[in-house]
């Protein structure tokens, strides 16, 4: 046996004994975005109900810990600080961004942008933090300071928005299956890649840098070299528009999630699947732990029955039998 296949044989009897899913009633209204603090120990979340909420990681089980309140619409997105452990960023359809600081549970910074906030990312180096809006505009953020550093408005629909992990090219996803790589800080045009055949949804980087991945309406996942800007493999085990990726901390496996009622995930090294994670609806929002095989996600209400009961619920899968 190659050392793939023993990795690939090692990670599959790791979910054998490791499938528990615990299960925390975090919001009123849907989860849109569930988020690793640096060192693992907080899980934040943000939804429509205009919170966002962080969870304290506790051997086998993760707790409630404190509730934020600020913004006055739906928190879409967060993400928190690459390096530092206590800060997060929530941008909000009430046209501000927020910086919240877990050890005092306050917001540590309000920036007011120009329009409804979709998507977040937080530059690698933790001195920038751009935002989309709904009109496709990028709004980037000196931290430091909370004012505005740049903005930069786009002919196209933009959908996810990401740096590379060393801080000097910018990403873009469009709705024409395009990923537009600019250098940064310049912004200037670097190249187009044809990922997809259809919309563009998402794109994630791994923690070492090597892989990045984008998810597509045409429910494909496709794998790049993050370096040569080239495509790996192409993963198709789902059925419904891929909405979200995430990397493991060592980047060996990738969770992709979409409609389906089954959260893929594979072995990067050969796109096999390693574990399915069973839900009962759709699911928008993962995320790998920093340190752990641990994955938290989300799910929208369940179709029938009570919608409202799995509502605002979040869930992490991977603790041991």
């Amino acid at each position: 046996m190659s050392r793939t296949e023993q990795i690939f044989e090692d990670l599959k009897s790791h979910f054998r004994s490791h499938s528990k899913v615990r299960e925390q009633r975090a919001h009123l209204n849907k989860v849109h975005s569930v988020c690793w603090n640096a060192d693992g120990r907080y899980l934040a979340t943000g939804s429509f109900d205009k919170t966002a909420v962080v969870y304290s990681l506790e051997r086998d089980r993760f707790m409630k810990s404190h509730v934020y309140r600020g913004h006055t619409a739906s928190v879409d997105q967060l993400r928190w600080h690459r390096t530092n452990p206590d800060l997060f960023a929530t941008a909000s359809g009430d046209k501000t961004v927020r910086i919240w600081d877990n050890r005092t549970t306050k917001s540590a910074g309000v920036t007011n942008t120009k329009g409804e906030n979709i998507n977040i990312a937080w530059s690698p180096d933790g001195k920038t933090i751009a935002v989309g809006n709904k009109e496709d505009l990028i709004t980037f953020i000196d931290t430091r300071t909370n004012k505005i550093r740049a903005e930069e408005q786009f002919a196209f629909e933009v959908n996810e928005i990401s740096w590379n992990m060393t801080n000097d090219l910018f990403f873009l996803t469009n709705g024409l299956g395009c990923m537009h790589v600019l250098s940064y800080p310049s912004m200037e045009h670097q190249v187009t890649l044809k990922a997809h055949p259809a919309n563009c949804i998402c794109i994630e980087f791994g923690p070492t840098g090597k892989y990045f991945a984008t998810g597509s309406a045409d429910a494909q996942v496709s794998l790049w070299d993050a370096h040569e800007l080239a495509c790996l493999r192409i993963i198709s085990r789902l059925e419904w528009p891929v909405r979200t990726i995430s990397f493991s901390h060592d980047e060996r496996l990738m969770a992709s999630a979409s409609e389906d009622l089954l959260i893929d995930v594979c072995y990067t090294e050969t796109g096999e699947r390693v574990t399915g994670v069973h839900v009962d609806a759709s699911t928008f929002t993962v995320a790998w732990h920093p340190k752990q095989y641990l994955l938290a996600y989300a799910c929208d209400e369940k179709e029938s029955g009570d919608r409202r009961r799995d509502a605002g619920n979040v869930k992490v899968y991977g603790f041991p039998e």
